[in-house]
């Protein structure tokens, strides 16, 4: 939701929806320590003041900069349980200001924020010590939970992540990479198509319904006369299932949908 490097905020009913649903996201889960700080480094002030404000609205401490030598300043000098930096930053970039502060000894949890999304940059970013990485443009509410999980696993000493590769029988899902196989056959998907796989896949045996695939792929309100997730599921099932006799993609009727192995 929150606008790209050139985006505008959201105004008019739509954008009311969006904030409703934000808002009802907010009550639903469950709050952090309200002594919790965040730094948000972003160059674009349109989108830091809208992001800013939303993470103010889920119970947190927000500081903002916008350039990397100021970013890196409050770094060093004020601690912070999570920085959001963005990459392409004036002054310095991303990257110079994580790998400054890990030389300095500065543990601070790092999720990047970035329009770039090749692999190589994506594979940097984490082998610097970053927690996790966030291509624009994203959804709010998927940044809020990964800010939420980074926050949890943090408070409890743990260090796990998300593992890079999931198998699911003979399908294997590679996020770095951003590439879906079966067996030796690569699947062409486009980004959407490989969004939707990716949250069946990690929310692998639950069913999801349709509301919660277009709110987390599309970031959208579900409208029950829009036949997007649909579509995109039957599209997707071509490529995934119709080629081969085991079928992993499962539509529970009346429900939504679910990435499974069944006998």
């Amino acid at each position: 939701m929150p606008p790209g490097r050139a985006g505008r905020l959201p105004r008019g009913p739509v954008y009311a929806r969006r904030r409703a649903r934000t808002t009802r996201l907010h009550h639903s889960m469950p709050e952090v320590n309200a002594m919790t700080k965040i730094l948000l480094v972003e160059d674009q002030p349109t989108a830091a003041a809208y992001l800013a404000q939303g993470l103010r609205e889920a119970g947190m401490a927000v500081d903002v900069a916008h350039t990397g030598p100021d970013g890196l300043h409050l770094l060093l000098t004020v601690k912070y349980d999570l920085a959001i930096l963005d990459i392409m930053l004036p002054g310095l970039d991303g990257w110079a200001i994580l790998d400054t502060i890990r030389r300095a000894h500065v543990a601070t949890p790092v999720l990047f924020l970035t329009a770039r999304d090749d692999i190589e940059d994506r594979v940097r970013g984490l082998e610097l010590g970053a927690e996790d990485y966030l291509v624009k443009p994203y959804a709010y509410t998927e940044l809020l939970a990964r800010v939420r999980v980074i926050l949890r696993r943090n408070d409890s000493g743990q260090q796990p992540r998300e593992p890079a590769q999931f198998q699911v029988a003979d399908l294997t899902l590679d996020l770095l990479k951003h590439r879906a196989s079966r067996g030796a056959d690569r699947l062409e998907l486009t980004p959407k198509e490989f969004a939707l796989l990716s949250l069946l896949v990690r929310r692998g045996g639950e069913v999801q319904s349709r509301t919660a695939i277009a709110s987390q792929v599309w970031d959208i309100n579900f409208d029950s006369d829009t036949n997007v997730v649909e579509v995109a599921i039957r599209r997707l099932r071509t490529k995934l299932d119709d080629p081969y006799p085991r079928k992993l993609l499962h539509t529970v009727r009346g429900v939504g949908y679910v990435l499974e192995v069944r006998d």
